[in-house]
């Protein structure tokens, strides 16, 4: 059977399993990728043959925007999702994302950190990191504009959980997005704790950062939930 055969399939209407894909196509003028050092290439960044150096539009609020290239002649202003009526098993249901949606995929390697370093994040920053996830993923994350989220650790080929983890979020538009960031008591936390490591470490940071972030224009992204139940994704919005 193909994979598309079988996601087709009523059968997976049937049964106690939820099944849901999400996915985003965003153009290149509306797709940025940052990392910490320039051995941390994760994700689309693997593909690439070379990576820049420093640049100028990063460590300010902001910076996120600037490096879009569409935000050069376009606002990016978001508008209101489409609300999903309630989801009932058995059903598959699909939505298609607003014009602006955001998207972000942030993540964290502690891999090569040892000593201090190792301690202080996994004591200090990676608890208050996972309470703002937790929050973004709550209802109050959707008053804040945050659409879905998940905080999700990477496994081995053996499905051991390995020293890797990022957030992936939907977010009404880059502008709440940035919001939260700036602002908010939450990330202002993680932010603070993550300073706080850096200045209690003598040496450079071995802990890898990075992210991806897209702005999709209408039709650029979908999503589908097949016998899924209503805090999936964002079904959490249904009315």
């Amino acid at each position: 059977m193909s994979p598309q055969a079988f996601w087709q399939s009523d059968e997976r209407l049937n049964g106690h399993t939820g099944w849901f894909r999400e996915v985003a196509c965003p153009g290149v003028d509306r797709f940025e990728t940052l990392m910490s050092s320039p051995d941390g290439q994760e994700a689309v960044a693997r593909l690439a043959e070379a990576v820049s150096g420093e640049i100028l539009e990063h460590a300010y609020w902001g910076g996120m925007r600037d490096r879009l290239p569409a935000s050069q002649t376009d606002a990016l202003a978001g508008s209101h999702p489409l609300r999903p009526t309630q989801p009932r098993p058995g059903e598959r249901v699909i939505i298609e994302g607003h014009h602006n949606i955001a998207l972000i995929r942030s993540g964290q390697n502690w891999e090569h950190t040892v000593g201090a370093e190792r301690e202080r994040y996994l004591g200090e920053v990676e608890p208050v990191l996972r309470e703002g996830m937790a929050f973004l993923a709550s209802s109050d994350g959707v008053g804040a504009g945050c659409l879905s989220n998940r905080y999700l650790r990477v496994l081995d080929d053996n499905f051991a959980p390995i020293a890797r983890s990022y957030g992936l979020s939907w977010w009404q538009s880059l502008a709440h997005m940035e919001a939260w960031a700036e602002k908010h008591p939450t990330h202002l936390k993680i932010f603070g704790a993550f300073m706080g490591m850096l200045q209690a470490i003598a040496s450079p940071p071995s802990l890898r950062l990075y992210h991806e972030v897209s702005v999709l224009q209408a039709g650029d992204a979908q999503f589908e939930y097949i016998n899924c139940h209503a805090s999936t994704g964002l079904l959490r919005l249904a009315t």
